[in-house]
């Protein structure tokens, strides 16, 4: 596995695996956050998987408690020298599974206002833009930005649109947005830029659901299905 080390500040290193969003990069960094996510190090604070990195924040007094031998060594030092010792052991990538979540959206009209600028942008009909955004082969790359927001790759380029020139100050839970080459859902009221084509009824982020408070996880496979308003209502009275 080719990877580079870089410190960020005194408490963190990040693991650059690759350069460009792709999904090879994609299991590689999911391969690393499997690996901590189900062992117990007791010097690791948290760690954040990215589009192509995976930072790891470090406690540099555990660090010294727990390797006394080596004190005069920087923590940076250790955990860079403990990284190189696990990133040696996934030596291959296991085929991960990939759970499939089915997103309905109504497209168009209050959910929608920018699905007709989308259109235009792409000289298609609306209704081919419809077509095109709903049979993608999409998978969550990352979560971030706001709590429980998926970035989502797999979107045709045919449809790909700029970000607003103007961002909203407010965007309502549930908006179905295109930035450039990406799409993604907002989970929660929030300012944002992206061009909204449409709105789910589902609650992608739920605060007070200790389990997993984000509907979505890096790694997940997307399908968005087409509803009318009034599947639309009766879904949202079902959450």
């Amino acid at each position: 596995m080719n990877y580079t080390l870089r410190p960020l500040g005194d408490h963190a290193v990040v693991i650059q695996l690759g350069n460009s969003i792709q999904q090879e990069t994609h299991e590689k960094v999911k391969a690393v956050t499997t690996f901590f996510e189900t062992r117990t190090i007791d010097w690791l604070v948290e760690y954040i998987p990215a589009f192509t990195t995976v930072t790891l924040y470090y406690d540099p007094i555990k660090i010294i408690e727990s390797y006394k031998p080596f004190q005069s060594t920087l923590p940076y030092k250790i955990v860079c020298s403990e990284i190189e010792h696990i990133l040696s052991q996934l030596t291959t990538l296991e085929q991960s599974y990939s759970r499939i979540v089915d997103i309905p959206v109504c497209y168009g009209g209050e959910f929608g206002p920018d699905l007709e600028d989308v259109a235009n942008h792409n000289h298609m009909s609306i209704e081919e833009v419809i077509a095109k955004h709903s049979n993608g082969d999409y998978l969550v790359y990352m979560i971030g930005f706001a709590p429980g927001f998926p970035y989502i790759g797999g979107m045709s380029p045919d449809i790909a649109t700029p970000r607003r020139e103007s961002p909203r100050l407010k965007i309502p839970a549930g908006s179905v947005g295109i930035a450039g080459e990406q799409t993604g859902v907002y989970p929660i009221e929030t300012p944002g830029g992206w061009q909204l084509i449409g709105r789910t009824p589902l609650k992608l982020f739920k605060p007070n659901n200790d389990d997993s408070p984000s509907l979505l996880k890096a790694g997940d496979r997307i399908r968005f299905t087409p509803i009318s308003f009034e599947e639309y209502k009766a879904l949202e009275e079902e959450q």
